[in-house]
């Protein structure tokens, strides 16, 4: 047990008997942790705030190497409003989210996981492309599965330039000089490839300067699937709803601004 104060952003929460919830946080000095919140339904409990969905805090409590942990308090609270108010955006920070939940073991210390969690959030709130922050997220997700695919250059011969494609066979991409060697490599749109190679390096601070066409993010998202469906095999209810989402956004009328790619 561990009386103290860490930040933290919330996962999900949910309703535990009438007047209780159990609150899902990913805390950046513990991990992820299950915390049971005692009259969270009370009206004008203290903590209320600090638990919604799509906020940041610094919360106090009781942390438990096991069980349910507690909390007593939070300070310094942050709420994502964008997020939290937009169906479009809520969907895509629920993704990343759930993805984190089920990524890494519940209690394991990844602080740097944690800021990736956070600059992505905040780059939704600030309305940035959110399947661009998206797609990084998921490529850069893939090693806390255990996957690391070679990105950087032809499996091969180490060409880093020119056309490439996926090879499973390879683990990595291969140049058009050795698609040849596999015939089941994913036969993806070579600009795909080329995207989510610089989505495995590039930091968080450079995506406004990624500006790409419709056509082109849903090659990326095929590809990503494709890459998701072989390697990790989830199948999470908030990624089926992006895919639902993409069909009936043109009825709701958002505005969708077309870019030139660079």
């Amino acid at each position: 047990m561990t009386l103290g104060e860490t930040k933290g952003i919330i996962l999900f929460t949910k309703d535990y008997k009438e007047k209780d919830k159990l609150v899902k946080i990913f805390t950046e000095s513990f991990g992820k942790l299950m915390f049971f919140v005692k009259g969270a339904h009370r009206k004008n409990n203290p903590i209320s705030p600090a638990i919604l969905p799509f906020t940041e805090a610094t919360y106090i409590g009781d942390f438990r190497e096991d069980g349910l942990s507690f909390l007593n308090g939070s300070k310094e609270i942050s709420s994502f409003r964008v997020i939290q108010e937009d169906i479009f955006v809520n969907a895509y920070a629920t993704y990343i989210l759930n993805l984190v939940d089920v990524a890494i073991e519940d209690r394991t210390y990844d602080p740097n996981l944690y800021s990736f969690v956070q600059q992505a959030l905040r780059l939704l709130n600030e309305n940035k492309d959110a399947e661009i922050i998206t797609n990084i997220f998921e490529i850069q997700l893939l090693s806390r599965f255990g996957i690391t695919p070679e990105w950087r250059h032809c499996a091969v011969c180490e060409e880093n330039q020119g056309k490439f494609d996926y090879s499973s066979k390879y683990s990595g991409v291969l140049c058009e000089q050795h698609w040849h060697l596999d015939e089941h490599r994913y036969h993806a749109d070579p600009r795909a490839i080329h995207f989510i190679r610089l989505f495995s390096i590039i930091s968080y601070d450079k995506v406004q300067e990624i500006n790409l066409k419709p056509e082109t993010k849903t090659t990326i998202r095929q590809t990503i699937d494709e890459l998701y469906d072989e390697y990790v095999g989830i199948h999470l209810k908030s990624k089926k709803f992006i895919d639902q989402m993409k069909s009936w956004e043109d009825t709701l009328k958002r505005p969708i601004r077309e870019k030139k790619e660079e």
